[in-house]
């Protein structure tokens, strides 16, 4: 399964998860099954609030599921509707967070639990 997590500096599985995934500066990608790590920069990091193409911000890489801090609805139908599930990150690294999911212990992104905003006062769920 390739999981792919939003990070501020790519420092491989001891990446930090980013808090949210549409303004994070890069992505990396993990292949649960072959270990393999990816480092991708988001190609949709300039956007309006709301205009988020999280499939376009992947670069045409494929993933199975985003694991991250708060995402906002919109993005998280966007890659729903792409065959993407998204995972809420717990803190930690990369790995910490595999380790998680898992042992499913991620809670999942489900419309009404999204962040509304940039800022916590939204309705952010993270």
């Amino acid at each position: 399964m390739k999981l792919c997590f939003p990070v501020e500096n790519h420092q491989g599985l001891d990446s930090q998860v980013y808090g949210h995934f549409g303004s994070a500066p890069s992505f990396v990608v993990v292949d649960t099954v072959t270990g393999e790590v990816t480092a991708v920069t988001n190609s949709d990091k300039i956007h309006e609030h709301g205009a988020c193409n999280p499939v376009a911000a992947l670069g045409g890489h494929q993933v199975d599921a985003i694991v991250v801090g708060g995402i906002g609805g919109g993005a998280l139908h966007k890659l729903n509707h792409a065959g993407m599930r998204a995972f809420q990150s717990q803190s930690g690294t990369i790995a910490e967070n595999i380790a998680l999911f898992q042992a499913e212990a991620l809670p999942e992104y489900l419309p009404g639990h999204t962040c509304g905003g940039h800022s916590h006062s939204d309705g952010c769920a993270h």
